[in-house]
């Protein structure tokens, strides 16, 4: 894969505790650079990543729920309401994974409609990613969450916040390629570090790839 067509499906990632205002603007500075989908960091540099990004076409992507979910429904649509109004162009929640173990179904479902209405209710596109943190659960809870989220009108499934005892997987990106269909964007994210990973990622069905190693992946594919 070209360089230009790998970069054009990258979320340049800064995502850690201690991160900085200047790593968020060096980060975008870099998103911007080497043309990237989007720079994503945390809604604390949400107002920062936007002015960095002012005037390019990267995207601003801004978590919600990180890293674990386990904030209310309320907390979250307005997390994502404040990055809306901060700029965000896109927003990648975390499921509230405990409920969907529970099989209280309606509280996933609650949780997303949330952040998809926040997403909604403004005259730009927002794109809603939801986060499942597919470590963390069995193949049948995959499926569920994934159909949630697409029940719930968000535009993509993503596997992995990166923070979770392990990342995206060829066999769960293809397992939810299969569920979501062609109508929704399959993000993997969690431990793609290289090239060879982030390629074998696309072939089984991701649409997106979220990395923090960015440049060193891009370097290794054709010019």
């Amino acid at each position: 894969m070209k360089r230009n067509e790998l970069a054009e499906r990258i979320d340049h990632t800064l995502l850690g505790p201690t991160a900085t205002r200047e790593g968020v603007v060096t980060l975008c500075e870099e998103a911007v650079r080497h043309g990237v989908a989007a720079a994503c960091v945390n809604p604390y540099h949400a107002t920062v990543a936007h002015e960095a990004l002012k005037g390019s076409p990267v995207k601003l992507c801004v978590v919600i729920g990180f890293p674990h979910g386990m904030t209310t429904s309320g907390t979250k649509a307005e997390e994502a309401r404040e990055a809306v109004a901060a700029g965000a162009d896109e927003l990648d929640m975390v499921i509230n994974v405990a409920a969907l173990k529970e099989g209280d179904y309606k509280a996933v479902e609650k949780d997303i409609q949330g952040v998809c209405a926040a997403a909604q209710a403004t005259d730009r596109p927002v794109t809603v990613k939801v986060i499942l943190e597919t470590a963390l659960l069995t193949d049948e809870e995959k499926v569920t969450g994934a159909k949630l989220a697409k029940k719930a009108g968000a535009d993509y499934v993503k596997t992995s916040t990166g923070f979770g005892p392990g990342g995206a997987t060829v066999e769960d990106v293809a397992l939810l390629r299969k569920t979501v269909g062609e109508e929704m964007g399959v993000k993997a994210a969690g431990g793609i570090r290289d090239y060879e990973t982030a390629l074998a990622m696309i072939e089984a069905g991701a649409s997106r790839i979220g990395a923090s190693r960015t440049i060193t992946i891009l370097d290794s594919a054709e010019a």
